[in-house]
């Protein structure tokens, strides 16, 4: 399982970064492997972190070449103050069960 993380300082959102995000949360959802994402932000900071999980690597591949993220890419200065991406392989996850998340059904490791 391989993970990405996007890490964020958020300036202005328009409608134009709405429109962008949305269509990239569907390319990303309809990509192969694709297991679920979640979202956290700081309180104290406003930083936020997106967590995207995929089977294997070619959906995240996918995705990263996908021209919808390239144009977010190449225009992200536009709504954010600085970003940070994490791409991780995941080696064991684990937990009690009681709710769902896309690690769950993860069983290497």
């Amino acid at each position: 399982m391989y993970s990405a993380t996007f890490i964020f300082d958020k300036k202005q959102y328009d409608e134009e970064f709405y429109k962008l995000d949305n269509a990239i949360a569907e390319i990303a959802k309809q990509s192969v492997g694709y297991l679920g994402e979640e979202a956290w932000e700081n309180p104290e900071t406003g930083r936020i972190s997106n967590v995207y999980y995929w089977e294997t690597m070619d959906g995240l591949q996918e995705l990263i070449k996908h021209p919808k993220h390239l144009e977010a890419k190449a225009a992200q200065s536009k709504w954010l103050n600085g970003y940070q991406v994490v791409i991780s392989q995941v080696i064991r996850a684990y937990g009690d069960g009681a709710f769902p998340h896309p690690a769950s059904s993860f069983t290497n490791g």
